[in-house]
């Protein structure tokens, strides 16, 4: 199946300054392509060794967050989003989502390695306890495993460890003598779930040809642009970079802060440089890139989503 056409976003609603600092070189301005389609057809017809980096979210493989994206299933997984199959998410656990995810980014990590340069960066984001299975499945694909980086975050976290009491209550097998013993025995005990603070990212590398010097002088990738700051620190394993307000037209549940993928930009890649986010969701990568002065690419299977990105990057004007 061949790529469809891409829609082009336009740069004229961008602001004079904005534009401004987001100048390429020999003066060419950031281009935005938006593939509505499959990734994986989509990336079997890009030219091979011809991106810089890939910064992407792919998903997650929780509570119906698959590789179908199906909207009417993820609308109704929001409107449910305390109970799954009449137990509470936090007691919910399917060791299988960890190997759907695997065998899913398998051959978009095979697709991601054939069109990047060599010595560039994959930067992932990944559920923290499937993060393992996502790590394999692109290590597999042939990229190097650098790190792992940590996107923390202080609000807008739910705490979703179940209390017991309410399930031994409704016990039918038990007196209500038995019932209040079992609960004064649990003493307040939870779900094993902490509060999250955090996403993980992973870090590969698509091998290096050469020495760091020699790649960097073919392909200008492979080193990292350690000047970058984010909060007044230099480039850090932990990024602490709060949630941020959705436009009222952005539907998408796992939206990234813009300032934290700008940073990744920015450290990862040069102005002039060419950006891909396979799952591009409602377009953060994208609008990061063409603010930090480089081409986007942007793939998404959801056609709505597309349309958000587009309305997103085309009414950015900072």
């Amino acid at each position: 199946m061949s790529a469809p056409n891409p829609v082009i976003v336009p740069s004229m609603n961008v602001s004079p300054e904005a534009l401004g600092r987001a100048l390429m070189r020999g003066g060419e301005t950031p281009r935005v392509k938006l593939y509505p389609g499959d990734c994986r057809d989509v990336l079997a017809d890009m030219d091979a060794d011809s991106v810089h980096l890939a910064v992407t979210d792919p998903p997650y493989f929780l509570d119906g967050l698959d590789g179908d994206w199906n909207q009417a299933h993820i609308d109704s997984s929001k409107s449910h989003a305390d109970v799954v199959g009449g137990l509470p998410i936090g007691m919910k656990f399917d060791r299988e989502q960890g190997r759907k995810l695997q065998e899913f980014l398998a051959p978009v990590g095979g697709h991601l390695f054939r069109v990047l340069k060599p010595g560039a960066f994959l930067l992932m984001f990944a559920a923290p306890r499937l993060s393992h299975r996502a790590g394999v499945a692109i290590e597999e694909a042939g990229f190097e495993i650098r790190d792992i980086l940590a996107w923390r975050y202080t609000g807008k976290a739910q705490f979703k460890a179940f209390t017991m009491d309410h399930f031994v209550a409704r016990r039918a097998d038990m007196t209500e003598a038995e019932k209040a013993d079992t609960i004064r025995r649990l003493d307040g005990r939870r779900t094993p779930q902490l509060r999250p603070q955090f996403e993980a990212i992973i870090c590969a590398q698509k091998p290096r040809e050469g020495t760091f010097v020699d790649n960097w002088l073919a392909h200008e990738t492979g080193l990292i642009d350690a000047r970058q700051t984010l909060n007044g620190h230099v480039p850090e394993t932990v990024m602490t970079v709060e949630k941020q307000p959705k436009d009222r037209f952005n539907g998408h549940l796992t939206a990234k802060p813009v300032k934290l993928c700008e940073h990744l930009i920015r450290v990862f890649s040069a102005r002039g440089q060419t950006v891909i986010d396979p799952f591009v969701g409602s377009g953060t990568t994208c609008l990061a890139a063409r603010r930090t002065g480089r081409h986007a690419i942007g793939i998404d299977i959801n056609r709505d989503y597309i349309e958000i990105a587009r309305k997103r990057i085309e009414g950015a004007t900072t």
